[in-house]
């Protein structure tokens, strides 16, 4: 529950249009529903600015169905489920029609509300065109957390001059994530390139001495421009995150 649908909830019972017990009943399930197999976070919203997300891995289709009805009865925003391969997409298809895949991030999306159109957008970069279902992770859960994105994909340091062409789409955004694999060098120059924040997104993208994300890991958190953050290898949800709460501060 938001706090906008607290306050109306407040606003029904002092004008009568809601009975005191009904609205106590709730208020008693706001913090948490609990389903025996999973506790679904009714007051993350309230606590870090955004709902609980449904992670897919190591759930069954019938769990997922389970939170996923249960997120519908109680809230009226957009709901996420990550990590989600076509399976799950059909098990919620099932319960709603406004159920999304979006193959690449590899997500599902109950759209419920519009996608916001705004000149405050976060930019997501990629190094590579193999790096894209990590950025595709990234931007479609900025867009469910209430962000305008604008993606700019394949302009690593392999080819300069294709990052440099585009320098005023990175420089106009409040934030700026930042997806690559091999060593991870793009985060550095995009770092060095503008005064906005850049989170940086190691990904498994590279030949054997990549170590499955390791070197580009390393090669970020040793970056020589000032103002990069990174988060875990192949993590576009969790830099989604960190843009969400810097881009609506």
């Amino acid at each position: 529950m938001t706090k906008k649908e607290i306050e109306q909830l407040l606003t029904a019972v002092r004008s009568g249009a809601l009975e005191v017990g009904d609205a106590l009943e709730q208020i008693q399930e706001m913090p948490y529903k609990d389903l025996e197999y999973a506790k679904v976070d009714y007051h993350r919203e309230l606590r870090n600015g955004f709902p609980e997300v449904i992670y897919s891995p190591g759930k069954s289709l019938e769990q997922i169905q389970g939170i996923v009805a249960d997120m519908l009865k109680r809230t009226k925003g957009n709901i996420l489920a990550s990590r989600a391969d076509e399976q799950v997409y059909a098990a919620i298809r099932e319960l709603t029609g406004d159920a999304v895949y979006y193959k690449d991030a590899r997500s599902v999306v109950v759209k419920r509300q519009e996608y916001p159109v705004s000149e405050d957008y976060i930019a997501v970069v990629t190094a590579g065109t193999s790096d894209i279902p990590v950025a595709e992770e990234a931007a479609v859960t900025a867009m469910v957390m209430g962000n305008a994105v604008r993606r700019l994909y394949d302009v690593g340091v392999a080819g300069i001059h294709r990052l440099l062409d585009n320098v005023e789409v990175i420089n106009r955004a409040r934030v700026i994530i930042v997806v690559a694999g091999m060593e991870g060098a793009l985060a550095s120059v995009v770092g060095g390139l503008t005064d906005k924040p850049v989170i940086a997104v190691p990904t498994s993208i590279g030949y054997g001495a990549n170590f499955g994300g390791i070197s580009a890991l390393l090669g970020m958190l040793t970056s020589c421009a000032s103002g990069i953050g990174v988060v875990n290898i192949d993590n576009g949800f969790g830099a989604a995150c960190m843009a969400s709460k810097i881009n609506q501060l």
